[in-house]
């Protein structure tokens, strides 16, 4: 009796087989991912540019007030702006001045002896204290912030009278001196005209005047309620 034949085997294709084959993407399905990442790209971006945007509006405030009270420092602003109310000034001309002297820098002695915020010196100081009835008064009392913005208003607002409300020739002399500003008003006299900063003969001095009229406006603009304006 003969053995039967083993038949060979053919292997089934894959759809014979049951199992799927992979296939490539659709261009729907690669357009619909490509947007997936360019929204994720976009809302990234938005939200570094939110961070950004955030401590822009935080930090760039406390930058600018840092900046200005080096560049343009203010202190005692309630004495200035008691002193001007006081005695008729503008509180910007005060500060100006104070910038001028000293920086706002307290315990300032200058080479002359000026002391003080508003860098007044001992002989002048006491001729307010006379005029004002400061009995009381003491030169190291030029160290009190109020004594010696008091007392440097006080001298503005007679050199302003002095000089007719000349805010250029009262500037002049708070840093040359009366006698001197006296003598430059003559000499323009003479040659027929007014008295103008070029007539100042002292550079320090010019240089004083335009300073103080320059930094006037810039205390005007950047600390208009700090000095009550």
């Amino acid at each position: 009796m003969s053995t039967p034949r083993a038949t060979a085997r053919r292997p089934r294709d894959a759809a014979s087989s049951g199992r799927r084959t992979s296939r490539p993407p659709s261009r729907a399905a690669i357009r619909r991912a490509e947007l997936t990442r360019r929204r994720r790209r976009l809302l990234g971006w938005l939200l570094g540019a939110g961070l950004v945007l955030v401590v822009g509006l935080v930090v760039a405030p406390l930058f600018h007030h840092a900046v200005r009270e080096i560049t343009l420092p203010l202190k005692h602003e309630d004495i200035i702006r008691q002193q001007a109310h006081e005695k008729g000034l503008d509180p910007a001309l005060i500060a100006a001045i104070i910038y001028a002297e000293s920086r706002f820098r307290d315990g300032q002695v200058s080479h002359a002896g000026a002391q003080g915020l508003m860098q007044l010196t001992p002989a002048t100081a006491r001729y307010i204290a006379q005029k004002s009835g400061g009995i009381a008064f003491k030169v190291d009392d030029l160290g009190t912030p109020q004594v010696n913005i008091a007392y440097g208003a006080y001298y503005l607002r007679y050199l302003m009278g002095r000089y007719g409300g000349n805010r250029t020739l009262a500037l002049a002399a708070y840093n040359g001196g009366e006698g001197n500003v006296d003598r430059w008003i003559v000499a323009a006299r003479r040659g027929d005209r007014d008295f103008r900063v070029s007539d100042i003969p002292f550079p320090e001095t010019r240089a004083y005047v335009q300073q103080v009229e320059s930094i006037q406006h810039d205390y005007r603009t950047s600390y208009r309620a700090e000095l009550g304006l």
